[in-house]
């Protein structure tokens, strides 16, 4: 690993009901929410999920979408996803979060077997897909190698 201080600190996902995202990101991924009851007082422009000390996802409704003007075109990026957001876990974080997907009848992608990421080759990963369209895909590393 390289000694790099840079830290991914959040991602932005466009959703269309952002409680609602948050609830999926709760009850089906295992994320804390942060700040839904500010957003619904409307204190906040978005609510967010912790993925972890360093880094949450932002949860923007499709409606702030004119307000995004600090770069020329930002307004534009609304219903213009990245392609997929990986998440690592433990193996048995990824046996549950599939477990809860597949309860919820969220479609999960078959297993995957060594894919490249950011620790070398994962030992499986999968791909599922939020209630907004947003792709995930899910990891695990050897144990030597996961946070």
């Amino acid at each position: 690993m390289t000694d790099n201080t840079t830290r991914l600190d959040h991602v932005v996902l466009w959703v269309s009901d952002p409680v609602a995202a948050a609830h999926f990101y709760e009850e089906a991924v295992g994320l804390e929410p942060l700040r839904v009851a500010e957003f619904k007082e409307g204190a906040v422009s978005f609510p967010s999920v912790r993925v972890n000390e360093e880094t949450i996802l932002d949860l923007a409704p499709l409606t702030l979408a004119p307000r995004m003007n600090m770069v020329p075109g930002g307004d534009k990026s609304a219903g213009h996803p990245v392609n997929h957001v990986c998440i690592a876990l433990t193996e048995g974080g990824y046996d549950s979060l599939r477990a809860r997907l597949e309860e919820r009848e969220v479609p999960v992608s078959d297993h995957g077997r060594h894919s490249y990421g950011a620790r070398g080759p994962a030992v499986r990963s999968f791909y599922f897909r939020d209630p907004d369209g947003n792709v995930f895909e899910a990891r695990y590393y050897e144990e030597a190698c996961a946070a």
